[in-house]
């Protein structure tokens, strides 16, 4: 810890992406460019940490550590500084404002630690502060990372989403809260931001995380327009609920500046007759390629101990290759 012009303290903040760290990831971690962000604005430094970086963990004031998927190992550097009981993780999970508060009048050596996301818990924990999930992301947060990778002879490719897209999420929630889908906090869609919070004029595209924006309402179609006045491409990558696809809403999609393939989802056998009006209705509009994500070996059900486990696996292997035959009659990719 430091004193700024202001003789205010100013804190060392590790940023610490653990999927990053531990299974590499195509994407940034948007929650951690948001609290970045918020943390620099107030007067504070913050860095990413990796390989060699994270030999030196106590040297730092406050340490912000997110998780994605719950089979993302933390490195050892940081098992050694939280209790090896998991059910304690809850402790940490803290407000962002308050670690800073916590961090900013400690006397001990060892850094305060808050952490989050659905690889820690499974509705992903507390929310962001209303003022860190408004906030810009901080872009700059893993450029000195993607510099080191290219300089190990990484393809600068590799780095497309870290360096050449805004991200953000216009809404969020779904009505539909799957059994197999982490997004159940919210039961309803609502409006989360704006596209000026976090568009980027510098940076060529965007891509949004938003749970199911066609399950929007009314208010579907001002997202569209105003994504389409950007004049950037756009990619929604959670996927688009095929199922909800009007004729008016296909005709929008279609003709929007969308960029790579259109994603959608066929989740469930019972679904086929649906699922074929609204291809028949998409291929009216669209002939660009279009995936569409095929769930499989997942059976909520054999936990019961009432549905034999060999026929659920049958049936499952049968339901799947039904679903990739119907997707390939109207010229469809499966997602598996």
């Amino acid at each position: 810890m430091s004193y700024g012009y202001t003789g205010e303290f100013v804190l060392r903040i590790g940023m610490i992406d653990a999927d990053l760290i531990d299974n590499g990831t195509r994407h940034p971690n948007l929650a951690q460019m948001k609290m970045s962000s918020y943390c620099q604005k107030i007067g504070h430094t913050t860095e990413l940490l990796y390989d060699h970086k994270l030999d030196n963990l106590n040297d730092y004031d406050l340490l912000i550590i997110s998780k994605v998927f719950t089979f993302t190992r933390l490195p050892m550097q940081l098992l050694k500084l939280l209790p090896a009981d998991k059910t304690s993780f809850s402790f940490y999970n803290t407000s962002i404002i308050d670690a800073i508060r916590e961090a900013s009048k400690s006397e001990t050596k060892k850094p305060v630690i808050s952490i989050g996301g659905t690889g820690f818990f499974e509705d992903g924990g507390r929310d962001l502060d209303y003022v860190i999930e408004h906030v810009m992301p901080d872009y700059d947060l893993y450029s000195e990372y993607v510099k080191y990778m290219t300089k190990k002879g990484y393809k600068e490719q590799n780095f497309d989403d870290y360096c050449n897209y805004s991200i953000g999420f216009m809404t969020r929630g779904c009505f539909r809260r799957c059994s197999f889908c982490v997004n159940k906090k919210y039961s309803r869609p609502f409006r989360n931001s704006t596209l000026n919070e976090f568009l980027d004029k510098d940076r060529a595209r965007i891509y949004l995380w938003d749970d199911n924006i066609l399950s929007y309402g009314k208010g579907w179609e001002e997202v569209f327009n105003e994504l389409n006045m950007s004049g950037k491409p756009f990619q929604f990558r959670q996927g688009l609920d095929i199922r909800l696809l009007t004729e008016k809403r296909a005709k929008i999609l279609s003709r929007s500046k969308y960029y790579g393939d259109y994603i959608f989802a066929f989740d469930h056998i019972e679904d086929k007759d649906l699922i074929e009006k609204r291809l028949t209705r998409w291929r009216k509009y669209s002939k660009k390629t279009t995936k569409l994500y095929v769930l499989c070996a997942y059976d909520p059900t054999l936990d019961s101990g009432h549905i034999d486990k060999k026929q659920s696996e049958l049936k499952d292997v049968e339901n799947t290759f039904e679903r990739i035959r119907i997707l390939m009659k109207y010229g469809c990719l499966p997602y598996i």
